[in-house]
C-alpha cells in the first residue's frame, strides 16, 4: 500500500477493525518513511452490478458517483458525512439483495430520492429535481404537495396565483 502523503510503499498495518458495512475492513496504516497515518478500508469484490442507463448504455454501478449526487443534494445542510456514508451503504446493500446483474438507473435514482426524502425535505427536492428533470416551477410545487399533505393548501393558493400571471 503506498502512502498518501510520501508516495512510499513501506507502510504498515497499525490497527485493523471491522468496518461500518458488512464484509468491510477499515485498517489503520503507518508510513515508515513520513509517519503519517492514514486509513484504508478492505471490502470483499463482489460481482459488478450494472447500470441501465435511459438511453440503454450500460455502466458499472459507482459508488462514488451515488456519494456525489447525495453530496451534493446536502450541500449546506446540518448531514453529516457519517449519515451521508450511511445512506449510500443502504442503497449499495439495497441494489445488491435485488439480485439482478442489471438494475436500470431509474431504480437506483429511486432509491436515492426515498433515502434523502427520509432524511432532509431540502435534500430530497435537490436531488429530486434534477432527477427527474423539473421543468418550471410547478413541478416543484407538485412534489412538495407529496411532501406535506397539511400544507398542501398552502401550495394550492400559490399554484393558483402563479395560474394567473
Amino acid at each position: 500500500m503506498k502512502c498518501p502523503f510520501c508516495k512510499a510503499s513501506n507502510t504498515r498495518v497499525v490497527d485493523s477493525r471491522p468496518g461500518k458495512i458488512e464484509m468491510e475492513v477499515r485498517r489503520r496504516r503507518e508510513c515508515q518513511s513520513c509517519s503519517q497515518r492514514f486509513t484504508t478500508y478492505e471490502r470483499v469484490e463482489q460481482v459488478p452490478v450494472m447500470i441501465v442507463k435511459k438511453d440503454n448504455r450500460r455502466e458499472e454501478y459507482d459508488r462514488e458517483k451515488v456519494l456525489k449526487g447525495i453530496k451534493k443534494a446536502c450541500e449546506k445542510r446540518a448531514i453529516s458525512m457519517d449519515l451521508i456514508e450511511n445512506l449510500v451503504d443502504g442503497i449499495e446493500r439495497d441494489l445488491r439483495e435485488i439480485n439482478e446483474r442489471e438494475i436500470s438507473s431509474k431504480v437506483v435514482g429511486e432509491k436515492i430520492i426515498q433515502a434523502l426524502k427520509q432524511v432532509d425535505d431540502v435534500a430530497y427536492v435537490r436531488f429530486a429535481s434534477v432527477y427527474r428533470e423539473f421543468k418550471d416551477i410547478t413541478d416543484f410545487i407538485q412534489e412538495l404537495k407529496g411532501l406535506r399533505p397539511e400544507d398542501s393548501h398552502a401550495l394550492d393558493r400559490i399554484s393558483e396565483t402563479s395560474d394567473d400571471g
